[in-house]
């Protein structure tokens, strides 16, 4: 059966766990999702559990199934050049960089735009886009430890804990994938491209 994105082309620079999650679920509703590595492959090829010795980690099999991979280095003039091309063959651009690496990088949304306005980019970070915190890195125990749920688990009398369960990044990862899809929606409307800032 045709699946509901059926001929959305999606390029996901991200990697760990709720970008590649959101670039999952779009996948298995019909999306062709290009994953985007540095040379060599991201770490979450390797993170995690191996199956045995001769596959990749269970992080990377849970949330790469049904995606193609490719390899850029965006450290280059010419990486920098082939972005633009993905650009104008992309219907979204996903990806976890901070702010000022994506500017670096030359993947922030207002130089995404100026090469498609219709371009959609969902960018997922610890802290958003804007604000104090901005520039800060985070992973899923980062969040639990900010927003006070790691004082709701563990024994009574003890320290925070963490949960065993990343529900934030998975819930970012969710949450991202629906906002793509009301972009998705408004640019049918519209014509127009957004910015999607998940924190």
């Amino acid at each position: 059966m045709e699946g509901v994105l059926e001929g959305i082309r999606v390029f996901d620079f991200s990697r760990y766990a709720a970008g590649p999650y959101c670039s999952e679920l779009l996948a298995q509703m019909g999306a062709e999702v290009i994953r985007v590595e540095r040379p060599g492959g991201e770490e979450d090829r390797t993170v995690g559990p191996p199956l045995d010795s001769s596959v990749f980690a269970f992080l990377f099999l849970s949330n790469s199934p049904n995606k193609k991979c490719i390899t850029l280095n965006l450290q280059t003039e010419k990486g920098k050049e082939i972005v633009k091309d993905l650009v104008r063959n992309a219907d979204v651009i996903l990806h976890n960089f901070a702010p000022e690496v994506a500017k670096t990088l030359g993947m922030e949304y207002e130089a995404l735009k100026k090469v498609d306005p219709a371009i959609i980019v969902a960018a997922i970070t610890g802290f958003g886009q804007y604000g104090p915190h901005s520039q800060r890195l985070a992973f899923d125990v980062t969040a639990q430890a900010m927003s006070g749920a790691m004082a709701l688990t563990g024994h009574p009398g003890d320290p925070p804990t963490r949960s065993i369960v990343s529900f934030i990044d998975y819930g970012s990862g969710i949450l991202t994938a629906f906002g793509i899809m009301l972009a998705l929606y408004h640019r049918q409307r519209t014509g127009k491209g957004q910015l999607l800032d998940s924190a």
